[in-house]
């Protein structure tokens, strides 16, 4: 069984490095002309896994997007993913889930177990409830050549509040969780599974991510603010593990497929170029 991250690896050398989100918000509908609603809902992402499930590495279905439509909206990112993975893209749904004993084992079924409607290739993860209580989830990784990636040093202003508070040990919240993961990676080639999620938008974050030989996903790139030049200040010598993702930057250029793609290309070839440039 090829584990997640040696598929990553693999679609990124194939498809460039590039991740892109599915977010399917109210303002971005109405951009495109569609209803709020679950049949513009449906033919936003049917837009978005037609264009790019054959061309981009990573696609990132938000689920609160679809979860705010109730069961109707669930059987859309359920159809979704289906579409994105017969396409050859590797699906990463973005949930932030975090919990402990049973209840996190249940989340784990629900993304990770291939029996499941909702399994992906990977999850997000929140590990404020202790980076062990997440052991339900990469213990089903593991299993099935899943991945998961967790909530490091995100990029919104109230983060900072929790993640770089100091602990008893001297280390910031942040870099434990860092310094936690880099243990389950250890020794895996030729990436680990279990990643970590780093904002783009943060700077010099003064943290050791030299590591964690997992891939480090980077969100917050184009409408954020961030572009493919400040990645190297982010993540110094750890560049080379780096998912970079856009949302927004690429969504906006639909509903015209042709655009998707190009969009979707353009950020691709800013990507590489930077990435290539420090290995």
């Amino acid at each position: 069984m090829e584990t997640f991250g040696f598929r990553l690896h693999r679609a990124v050398a194939e498809r460039g490095p590039l991740c892109v989100g599915i977010d399917p918000h109210p303002g971005l509908l109405a951009r495109w002309g569609l209803p709020d609603d679950v049949d513009g809902l449906e033919r936003f992402a049917r837009t978005v896994a037609e264009a790019l499930g054959d061309r981009v590495a990573v696609i990132k279905p938000q689920s609160a997007f679809f979860e705010r439509f109730g069961s109707r909206g669930v059987a859309i990112l359920e159809s979704t993913i289906r579409q994105l993975r017969e396409a050859g893209a590797l699906v990463l749904l973005d949930v932030k889930r975090g919990d402990i004993g049973s209840t996190v084992a249940a989340y784990a079924s629900a993304y990770l177990d291939p029996s499941s409607p909702l399994y992906v290739d990977a999850v997000t993860a929140s590990p404020y409830l202790g980076v062990g209580s997440l052991a339900p989830m990469f213990e089903s990784a593991v299993a099935h050549g899943g991945g998961v990636f967790v909530l490091a040093l995100t990029s919104n202003p109230e983060g900072a509040q929790v993640q770089r508070a100091v602990t008893a040990g001297g280390r910031t919240v942040a870099q434990l969780v860092i310094d936690e993961i880099s243990q389950l990676n250890r020794g895996v080639e030729p990436l680990g599974s279990i990643g970590l999620v780093v904002g783009a938008t943060i700077g010099d974050t003064g943290h050791d991510l030299s590591r964690v030989n997992g891939p480090l996903l980077a969100p917050g790139l184009g409408a954020q603010g961030a572009t493919a030049a400040d990645l190297p200040t982010v993540f110094g010598s750890s560049l080379s593990a780096v998912l970079p993702s856009y949302s927004r930057e690429v969504l906006n250029a639909g509903p015209d497929a042709d655009a998707l793609r190009a969009a979707a290309d353009r950020a691709v070839a800013d990507c590489r170029h930077i990435l290539a440039a420090r290995h």
